[in-house]
């Protein structure tokens, strides 16, 4: 069954860092491209930011330059790094499996709430 947990988020103020974490069990971690989303209140979930098995990353336009995803195999834990928060970062986050679609049956976490202030 898998499970992810995701923590690490908090109130900030603008221009301040925040690390998010996710362990997530039940899966082939190891061998998965693994993500970080997130939702937004009212606004769809999108992707955030990626990262290979392997190592190579993307991310999205918006936190291009001050987000870095990075990822530990031997603890089954993906990691965002979030430097230069904006008002606009705020949103659940949320990691799982990259994938193209999402069933409503796949599982997710209960999600990590970032709120930056002005």
């Amino acid at each position: 069954q898998v499970q992810l947990v995701e923590s690490g988020g908090r109130l900030v103020q603008a221009g301040e860092s925040l690390r998010l974490s996710c362990v997530a069990s039940g899966t082939s971690f190891s061998t998965d491209e693994m993500a970080w989303y997130r939702q937004a209140l009212g606004q769809q979930r999108e992707l955030v930011a990626a990262i290979d098995s392997g190592g190579p990353t993307k991310y999205s336009d918006s936190v291009k330059g001050r987000f870095t995803i990075s990822r530990d195999n031997a603890k089954s834990t993906v990691y965002l790094q979030m430097n230069n928060l904006k008002p606009d970062d705020t949103a659940v986050y949320y990691c799982n499996i990259r994938k193209p679609i999402f069933l409503p049956s796949d599982p997710w976490g209960q999600g990590t709430q970032v709120t930056v202030s002005s």
